[in-house]
This record gives C-alpha cells, structure tokens and sequence, in this order.
C-alpha cells in the first residue's frame, strides 16, 4: 500500500519539523516527506486540509486487562480504543491475571496483539514473582519474550532488601526499573487525598508523603545501585521537586504522570463521584499547577492515557468501596491538548509529551516521522470538539471523570506500519 497525505500540517518534535507538508508512505515505511519520492504512485490519498499530520502517539501506561479481566476489557476492545485514540504504540503493566512473569505469558500477548494489528504492544514484566515483593523474576528471559521494562505495577515491595536486589539485577544487565511510589502502611485503606475533601466526606485519606517517603527511599536506592528508574505517576508537587534534584544530580531517572492529573483536583470528587477514584489519587490545586509545570518545563517527561477499565457495577458501589481506575485511551490526546492550550505551549510541545519522550522511555525507535522510519501516523483535526460519551468509546470500560465535556482534537486516521487500522 502506498499512501499520499497531502496538505496536512506535519509536526515531528523529534526532527523539529513543524511546517504543511507532504508525507509519502510506502511498504509500512516513511518514504518521502515534502518532496515526491522517485517512482511513487499512491494507491490511496489522503487530504490532511487543515489537519494535523504527527506520529502515532506512544501510550507508556494502558491496562488492557488481559488475560484473566475479560469481565472489565478484552484485548480487541482496548486495541480499538487504541486506534481510535490515535495511539500505535503502548506498554502494559503486568498486573493480569496470571501475571506477566513468565516468557510463555508475555509472548502469548504479544501474539494476540500481532493477530489483531491495530497497535504495537510492548508489555512490562513483572519485577517480582506474582507481584508479591518475595522472589524476583527472570529477568533476561522475559526481556527475550518481549518485555520492555520490569514493574510491579501498584503492588508494593515493602522489603527494601528486595527492591534492592532487584534494582541491582536490574543494573547489571541494563534494565529498567518502573515504580510506583507510594508508602503501603500510610496509604493503607486509603482512596482521597488527605485534604479538606476527603475530611469533609468522611473518606479514608493518602497523604502526600506516603508518596514523597516511597519516592524518597527509591531514589536512593537508584543511587546506590545505579539502576536506571522510571517513576510511574506522578501526583504531588513535593515529588516534582525530587525528580528535579534527581535529574539534576545526574540520576538516570525519568516519570511520567496520567493525564487526568492535569485537569483535576480533590474538589473534582464532589459528591462522592467514583468516576474520580483515581490511583493515585486527585491531590490539591497546587499539587496539580506542580505538575503542569513539570510537564511544560521536561522535569516530567511524558504524559500517559493511564487507562485502567472498570466494569460498570464496581463503579456504582460506593466511593470508597469503588474500584479506582478510569477510561483514558481516547482521551490521551484532547487532554493533552487542551493542557497545552491552556499552558499557551506550542502544539509541537505537547505532541513530544506523547510521542518522542515516551518512545524514548521505553527505548523504541518509533516516535517520529523520518524518512525510513515506521510508518504510524496519527492525524487528527485540532480544532474539531467532542462530546465525551461513554457509549460513543470503543474501550470497553466507559468509566472516565470527563464524562459530557466537549474537548477538541479529534483522530481523523489513524495508520500502523503503512496500514490505516482507524479513520472517521
């Protein structure tokens, strides 16, 4: 299949292009940009008038529940959802039910994902045994199955021996580690931030520091080992400022944050809203000016969908008996928008937050549109609005906090490895 978009405005962060130009697609590759390469017929065309031409946007947190959570999304639904989100690419906790610590498991996802081709999988395998913080997995043997990092997804290793020992397997052969900070004893039971909020309502709060304290001890034992980090969602202001000194020490550590945590706050619960029991969860106004801020300045370095679908009925119980988690696939992209409209950042800023710094987190070589280049593209109108209605979303969990907003940046086509697996 050879392709022609024509008269769309391209952004590649990466190759700092950012101007209305041609892109040429041939057997799955990137062939010619501006210019029509030599021999070139397009089987189909493309008129990108007035949209925007980017590279396939890369997801570094979406829970696509299987296997074991059939009940909540099946692999089909979220790929779907993927696709329509304008995202090619995305990595996956291993928190399923068997967990990803074994190669066999890791390599039946990733052929499941191949047989469905709507997006590139990179799964996470898990950094323990059974995410039980005990025994540590095989490493080098999942890495060979296909997984692009080690992580425990929200489960807590609460002996530092382990963790160390982990950090240090993880050093040794160049892995890297993706934690969650978050202290088990003072976030025991907890579901809000320890705020006026959560006092207000009566519900069980996490502090701050149940974060700071976990972020604290990992980072230290970052040093110690030399492991490279990654800090998965990120949500108090005091955090960003650690990141930044980690950073700034020299510390090969990199974060991410969700990309509900840029709209919302603790007051967004209002009356018990359990669309907004988020892990982790809704912090305070300053908290989340924090973290705008260190998306737009690099401390940050990408933004993640955090999609995590939840069946209906575990949404209807009360808040604090509710499953956290929120839809998010298909509104990677307005959110991030609509931060950086918000931030007055260029588009192409807010197109690298989930692009080029998260391939370059997972270390893939995709993320960006030069010649030769695999050919997942995203394009989408930046001016059209959406009503957000969960029957109108292709993952199966409708659960999102946004529900009836009207955002603008809507995925027009959507094109994996040369093939257009969505367009409306």
């Amino acid at each position: 299949m050879k392709i022609q978009i024509k008269n769309g405005r391209l952004i590649d962060p990466q190759n700092g292009v950012d101007a209305k130009q041609d892109l040429f697609i041939a057997a799955g590759k990137i062939v010619g940009i501006g210019e029509v390469p030599a021999d070139f017929t397009a089987n189909q065309v493309i008129d990108a008038t007035g949209l925007v031409v980017c590279p396939g946007l890369v997801d570094i947190s979406a829970r696509l529940r299987e296997p074991g959570y059939e009940y909540k999304a099946t692999l089909e639904s979220e790929m779907q959802a993927a696709a329509a989100g304008g995202v090619t690419s995305l990595a996956c906790p291993p928190d399923t039910d068997p967990v990803l610590d074994e190669p066999g498991l890791v390599e039946m996802l990733k052929h499941r994902a191949r047989q469905l081709n709507l997006a590139h999988v990179y799964p996470l395998g898990a950094l323990t045994r059974q995410l039980q913080g005990v025994n540590l997995t095989e490493m080098c043997e999942l890495t060979e199955a296909g997984c692009v990092g080690f992580s425990q997804a929200d489960k807590p290793i609460t002996d530092t021996l382990v963790l160390w020992r982990a950090m240090q397997y993880a050093a040794t052969f160049g892995f890297t580690v993706w934690l969650h900070p978050q202290d088990t004893y003072l976030a025991a039971n907890g579901v809000a931030h320890d705020g006026e909020i959560a006092a207000r309502l009566g519900l069980r709060p996490i502090p701050a520091a149940a974060e700071t304290i976990a972020l604290a001890t990992i980072l230290r034992l970052a040093r110690e080992t030399g492991a490279r980090l990654h800090v998965c969602r990120l949500s108090t202001s005091e955090s960003v400022d650690m990141v930044a000194a980690a950073k700034a020490e020299g510390l090969p550590v990199t974060c991410d944050i969700a990309a509900n945590h840029l709209h919302l706050t603790e007051y967004d619960i209002g009356f018990f809203d359990a669309n907004c029991h988020l892990q982790p969860p809704l912090r305070s106004p300053r908290d989340k000016d924090a973290l705008r801020q260190g998306l737009a300045n690099g401390t940050i370095d990408a933004v993640c969908s955090d999609h995590t679908p939840v069946d209906e009925d575990a949404k209807l119980l009360p808040f604090g008996e509710a499953e956290a988690g929120a839809t998010g696939l298909e509104l990677l992209l307005p959110l991030t928008l609509k931060w950086a409209g918000e931030q007055t950042l260029p588009l192409s800023t807010a197109i690298a937050c989930m692009t080029t710094r998260p391939a370059a987190i997972l270390g893939l070589k995709s993320g960006h549109l030069g010649l030769q280049a695999a050919a997942d593209v995203c394009i989408f109108d930046p001016e059209q609005y959406w009503k957000i209605e969960p029957k109108a979303l292709k993952s199966q969990g409708k659960n999102t906090p946004f529900t009836g907003m009207e955002l603008a940046g809507k995925v027009r086509y959507t094109i994996l490895d040369g093939d257009i697996v969505y367009k409306t």
